[in-house]
């Protein structure tokens, strides 16, 4: 997954929800931490929800009415958002989902994932580019693809779980070390516990993945999101028909990939360890 290019900020129904929340809540004389007391959520939460980086849930909407004496005003507001600004669609609004998921599943067939990849090893992803990237832009996006690595330090835990092509990782592309450093960095971060890692073999009778990779999710609020990307676009699903075809798909790619044990024993033979 590339980082965002930069484009001018969309105000979308959340951004203007949030700013109705804030002026309810100046009203009523509290701040955002006594707010969040008061609902049992955490100060960020309603902080997140002003700025219009989170959805205000329907039922907090309801909460958020009567605590503030609102009439009602904020869950219309809710009601009355468009069905395609339920959850943005751009890859800068799926690294915030991505950043708060309880869980997350990721199939990958080109590359290993951002998630996953050493410093190394997404500078040359990046030095792949076409048209070349400039250096300042190679520093922001190294930078922010190591910076969503924080993930996997996160409390309270996420679930993780990844599918790689096995092809990934007996590519010669680039220099040998580098590759073995990032198959080694692969290994152990299967000692995680939180983290289960499965290599889909390149000899297969039927294979689940070729309409491509897939990122699937699972939001404080327990709601389902994938997202998929390809030249040039990319699109976050969030109808739970859509979804439930791309959990489906990712099932079955599980049962099809070598066990994590398998998995882990493929690693220490590409490693050269008996």
């Amino acid at each position: 997954m590339q980082p965002a290019k930069k484009k001018s900020k969309r105000i979308t129904s959340w951004h203007l929800i949030g700013a109705q929340l804030a002026m309810f809540r100046k009203a009523a004389r509290m701040t955002q931490a006594a707010l969040a007391e008061r609902c049992s959520v955490g100060e960020d939460t309603i902080a997140s929800i002003e700025q219009g980086r989170r959805a205000l849930q329907w039922d907090f909407a309801v909460l958020l009415d009567e605590l503030l004496d609102t009439k009602g005003a904020l869950q219309v507001a809710v009601e009355k958002v468009p069905k395609k600004e339920r959850f943005p669609a751009f890859v800068q609004d799926f690294v915030d989902y991505e950043q708060e998921a309880v869980t997350l599943l990721s199939y990958q067939n080109q590359v290993v994932p951002g998630l996953l990849q050493t410093e190394e090893y997404a500078r040359f992803l990046f030095a792949c580019e076409y048209p070349p990237l400039e250096e300042d832009q190679v520093e922001e996006w190294l930078a922010a693809r190591l910076d969503r690595q924080r993930l996997l330090e996160r409390r309270p835990r996420p679930m993780l779980h990844f599918i790689l092509e096995e092809s990934i990782l007996r590519s010669e592309l680039g220099d040998p070390a580098m590759m073995r450093e990032q198959i080694a960095h692969l290994r152990r971060c299967m000692e995680l516990p939180f983290l289960g890692l499965q290599i889909m073999p390149m000899k297969l009778p039927k294979h689940a993945g070729h309409a491509g990779p897939m990122v699937l999710l699972e939001t404080p609020d327990h709601d389902h999101l994938a997202y998929v990307e390809g030249q040039l676009t990319s699109y976050l699903h969030e109808d739970p028909d859509d979804v439930s075809v791309l959990q489906q798909k990712y099932g079955m790619l599980r049962s099809q990939a070598h066990s994590v044990e398998e998995s882990a024993r493929l690693l220490d033979e590409l490693l050269g360890v008996k």
